[in-house]
């Protein structure tokens, strides 16, 4: 049974979800937590390495605890010095933001079994859809499209592999299924180089993710990547929140994000968008979410369901006026879903940048002392960062330090916007992917709109900066 849902879309909690709520994680999206939790009146707890004792979110935080050494295995990664840093500031909740162990099934049954609230889905969920193969038979049981490929992970007998592949038709990819991030992953063109591809697969799959299983999917030739945003409570109640257009990307890594997705039709998104919340509701889903589709020739093929809150969700949240971030927390805390899917509403363009600290074409990192950051403004342009002049950014960490968003009418208007802003963006000392960004804006294909996966790769090949 289903509670009623509130009528309203900004309809604010009572009192505070919880009373304290420890961060484990770092940068942009620690303090994007510290200030949701701020305007909550929750108060924060910030674990941190030594790599990173000197970082705003650390200095902003109510209480910060040191866990570990610069390296992530040491100390974002290591679950006991975590959950010891919630029992001595006797934290309520752990938000373990994105990446490290935000889609850890271990860490949050850990986390729950000590007696804290995990924010972000149950244990088992994360478990399910972080295996591809279980999380692509669940989808397929929900009636969610998903590519044509294996019926699970494939088998040892070399035959039944060649079979499977015929049936599929070349070109292929293996994917390893408990890969993510871009990682674990193989085309295959031809029968010849297929087993061999399959052999070198698994081995990296069961080097880099302790899982040798992996399955075969048809390789589409130029999809795009668009992803539903979603949010279900403990109650039984799922609603989608549109999506995102995040095909501009380098080996599988999201360089610029959008919403909503240029020229596709609004009917077909709200079919995929309302399946993804009916599979929510028939598996149980709590908290954010977001399901990752390719998209060619009008069609939508289901690839993984990211068990967490994105980086590109302030796209999203510029569109909606919904805070994701505080709705993850309001939902641990139990709290029903306080507005109906009719409540949604979309409203101008968002587009978002990483900003990384990297050589802009050859994307080699940057690391070390930001002598200046002057961060751009205006209406409608918005900035997660956590670095600030005199910083020093960290060789042991991924290179994004912050993210300009930029919020519009209209895409044309969104775009203008993100050029001027990109131009007022400082950063010295260091090089960053600004100047990419800058170009990217400027390129009449992505311009227009729809844009495939392979593109930008496409396009720094043909400028000789690859």
């Amino acid at each position: 049974m289903s509670h009623t849902i509130q009528p309203t879309l900004d309809a604010a909690p009572e009192r505070p979800p919880f009373n304290k709520i420890l961060i484990a994680n770092r940068g942009e999206i620690a303090l994007r937590i510290l200030r949701a939790c701020r305007e909550l009146d929750i108060a924060t707890v910030m674990v941190y390495s030594e790599a990173d004792r000197d970082s705003k979110p650390v200095r902003l935080a109510d209480e910060a605890v040191c866990i570990g050494p610069a390296p992530a295995g040491k100390s974002y990664l290591n679950i006991p010095a975590i959950i010891a840093a919630a029992e001595v500031t006797d934290a309520e909740a752990i938000h373990p933001g994105y990446g490290f162990l935000s889609e850890n099934a271990e860490f949050a049954q850990r986390v729950e079994a000590c007696g804290f609230t995990f924010i972000g889905p149950r244990p088992e969920t994360i478990a399910m859809m972080g295996d591809k193969v279980a999380a692509k038979r669940a989808m397929l049981d929900a009636g969610v499209p998903c590519v044509p490929g294996s019926d699970g992970a494939l088998p040892d007998d070399p035959d039944e592999i060649v079979r499977i592949a015929r049936e599929i038709g070349f070109p292929v990819i293996i994917k390893a299924a408990g890969g993510g991030g871009g990682r674990g992953m193989r085309v295959v063109h031809t029968e010849a180089a297929l087993l061999s591809a399959v052999e070198t697969t698994r081995n990296e799959a069961r080097a880099a993710f302790g899982n040798a299983a992996v399955y075969l999917e048809k390789f589409l030739q130029q999809p795009r990547h668009i992803e539903i945003q979603v949010l279900a409570d403990a109650h039984g109640n799922a609603v989608w929140l549109g999506e995102r257009d995040c095909s501009m990307q380098r080996r599988h890594q999201k360089i610029i994000e959008e919403a909503p997705a240029p020229g596709i039709d609004r009917a077909a998104i709200a079919e995929i968008g309302e399946a993804c919340a009916e599979a929510c509701r028939r598996i149980g889903y709590r908290g954010a979410g977001t399901f990752e589709f390719l998209y060619e020739n009008g069609r939508f093929y289901f690839i993984e369901m990211n068990t967490r809150i994105q980086v590109e969700h302030p796209v999203t949240e510029l569109i909606t006026g919904i805070d994701l971030v505080q709705a993850q927390i309001r939902i641990a805390a139990g709290e029903p879903l306080w507005f109906p899917q009719q409540a949604v509403s979309l409203r101008g363009h968002a587009i978002e940048c990483r900003i990384n600290a990297e050589d802009p074409y050859r994307f080699t990192p940057s690391p070390g002392r930001v002598e200046q950051w002057h961060a751009p403004g205006g209406p409608g342009v918005r900035v997660d960062s956590h670095v600030y002049s005199g910083y020093t950014v960290p060789p042991h960490y991924d290179s994004m330090i912050g993210k300009l968003i930029v919020h519009a009418s209209t895409r044309r208007q969104a775009i203008a916007k993100m050029r001027g802003a990109l131009q007022e963006l400082v950063v010295t000392g260091i090089q960053t992917n600004a100047p990419l960004h800058l170009q990217l804006m400027n390129d009449a294909a992505f311009g227009e709109g729809g844009v495939s996966i392979h593109y930008l790769e496409q396009w720094l090949d043909a400028r000789g900066k690859k």
